[in-house]
Formats: structure tokens, C-alpha cells, sequence
């Protein structure tokens, strides 16, 4: 699963820690996805932007929009409304759209952050996973490059990035590559449920060669 970084509250400062979290290959979950090779579950993470709340959603599916969500949506359409330059409301905004599964809402009020703040390497990648789940892989994975090169050692981007490519665009060898790089940044990298990445590829890479055996 996917979540985000950025600042202040316990979402929006995550501006300040994402780096420190990227060690540990993002506790951020949002959307749990099945592998369609053998015995592979793949995570896609959040990136952690400001405003993200920080507790992870496990079990495959996001939020559902409670009524506390729902008074946090229309207070913050309300501000958004009356200050339209305040960035961090936008990205909030984003946020509650993002947890209870309005990509586009969601993508709208990203972009709309953007105008005012260039915003991170975890903002660009909760847009993308936003992109992604409105079924828009080739967006998800221009913002995912991004977010890279904005910050080389980011790493949701470039597990998100191994996502994309595997599962949307069919491109098993550009996955791996983007996995192992992260793997470079990162050796002792894991997914959500803990499991390591270096296990995670090296199964994925095992599943792919059962598929292609003759």
C-alpha cells in the first residue's frame, strides 16, 4: 500500500522525518494488491506528503469514508475555498481524498498544491499512485521519475515505479531494475508486512522464470 509524506499535524510533518523513514522502506500502506505470479502479494507505498496521516492501512483496501472523514472533507473544502493559496490545506485535502478512495478528487487537489509549492519527491508519488488507480500507469509512472529525480534516494518512488511496470505495463525486466537500484539505496529495504526486498525480488525474479520456462 501506498501513503504519504509531507508536513505538520501527523501528516503534515512528515515533510521533515520522510528521509529518516525511508530507511525502513515506508511503514505507509494504501493499497494491497495480489501478484499475479505465484505466491507474490504486492504492496504499493505511500509516499507520506504533508498532512498524511501516519498509521498504515493494511488488509488490501483503502478507508472506508467515516463520518469524522467526511466532516475533515467538507471543513477543508471550506478552507481550501476561502484560502485558496494555502498549499497544505490542498495536500490534506489530497490525503482524506487519497484514504477514502477519490483518485480524483484526489489528484485534483495534488495539483492544485502544486501550483502554489513544487512540493516533494512523496507529494509527486502519492499523485502518481492517484494516477495509477484511476488506470493511468503511464502518468503514474512519469510522476514516479519525477519524485526520483527530484530525490535520487527516494524509495516508495522506485517501488511504486517496479509496481507499475510489472503489473500495468508488463515490463518485468524494468521492474526488477527499478527494485534493485532501490536495493542499492537501501540493502536492508522491506515491504510493509516486513518482508525484506531483496527476498521480495529475488521471488518475483524465481516466479518469473518458472512462468517463462518452456
Amino acid at each position: 500500500m501506498a501513503r504519504k509524506n509531507y508536513t505538520t499535524d501527523p501528516d503534515k510533518s512528515r515533510q521533515n522525518d520522510s528521509k529518516n523513514r525511508q530507511g525502513h522502506l515506508i511503514p505507509y500502506v494504501i493499497i494491497f494488491v495480489c501478484g499475479f505470479l505465484t505466491g507474490v502479494a504486492f504492496t504499493v507505498y505511500k509516499g507520506g506528503s504533508p498532512g498524511a496521516p501516519p498509521a498504515a492501512i493494511t488488509g488490501g483496501q483503502p478507508t472506508a469514508q467515516n463520518d469524522e472523514t467526511r466532516q475533515a472533507i467538507i471543513h477543508l473544502e471550506a478552507e481550501v475555498t476561502a484560502n485558496p493559496e494555502n498549499f497544505q490545506s490542498w495536500i490534506r485535502l489530497g490525503h482524506l481524498y487519497y484514504d477514502s478512495n477519490q483518485p480524483e478528487k484526489a489528484i485534483a487537489a495534488y495539483t492544485k498544491s502544486l501550483e502554489f509549492h513544487a512540493g516533494d519527491a512523496n507529494l509527486l508519488t502519492d499523485l502518481g499512485v492517484m494516477y495509477r488507480r484511476t488506470k493511468q500507469p503511464e502518468k503514474a509512472m512519469e510522476l514516479f521519475n519525477q519524485a526520483i529525480q527530484q530525490d535520487p534516494g527516494h524509495q516508495p518512488s522506485r517501488f511504486n515505479k517496479g509496481i507499475v511496470l510489472l503489473h500495468d505495463l508488463n515490463d518485468a525486466a524494468g521492474a526488477i531494475a527499478a527494485w534493485e537500484e532501490l536495493l542499492r539505496i537501501n540493502p536492508q529495504a522491506k515491504t510493509a508486512n516486513g518482508q525484506p526486498i531483496r527476498e521480495f525480488v529475488d521471488q518475483v525474479k524465481a516466479d518469473l522464470s518458472k512462468t517463462n520456462a518452456p
